[in-house]
């Protein structure tokens, strides 16, 4: 069970998408989440490893203390955690499936404060899927940080979602250094 605001965004994107495999960023209307845009993201993906941010949230901004466009979201993520979440990432786009990431925001001096963040694939003018719409939701207090900007957020479990829908072999566990990827 996801936060609201996360499973929200999810059915949003799953309407959108009708019988496409995924829905194309033109679908997307911001307008029908306003409520959500300050927690809203749009990155990109021009190659493998190479996924920057186009639009995000003035929540982002404020976390990270910082403009994210243009910087690549892999680079927010714990090093030891890049490898998991790419591979994670490559799989949730070409099975046009979302992702959720259970994360943990690290600030220096204080305790981490868990968050959910969500992965979405859209499909460019092209119609390749190249980018994703997401959330960053916190699942606890974020007070905690003491107002200090994450300097880096850490996995703690990643769930792809739809898989049973698939055809074919299905994936039971994937893991990677012990921890759960797929």
């Amino acid at each position: 069970m996801f936060h609201p605001s996360t499973q929200r965004l999810i059915d949003y994107w799953r309407d959108r998408k009708g019988d496409a495999p995924a829905p194309a960023r033109a679908d997307i209307d911001p307008g029908d989440f306003t409520d959500l845009l300050p927690q809203v993201f749009i990155a990109g993906r021009e190659k493998l490893g190479r996924m920057p941010f186009r639009l995000t949230g003035g929540f982002l901004t404020d976390l990270h203390a910082r403009d994210l466009r243009n910087e690549d979201l892999l680079s927010l993520w714990a090093l030891s955690h890049r490898l998991e979440l790419k591979s994670s990432l490559e799989i949730a786009r070409r099975r046009c499936q979302p992702i959720v990431v259970t994360a943990d925001i690290r600030a220096q001096g204080v305790p981490s404060v868990g968050m959910e963040v969500m992965f979405a694939p859209l499909r460019g003018v092209n119609g390749e899927t190249d980018r994703f719409l997401g959330i960053y939701q916190p699942i606890a207090i974020m007070a905690r940080l003491e107002g200090r900007p994450a300097y880096e957020l850490g996995v703690r479990q990643i769930q792809s979602l739809g898989l049973a829908d698939q055809e074919g072999p299905q994936l039971r566990l994937a893991t990677l250094d012990g921890r759960r990827i797929a």
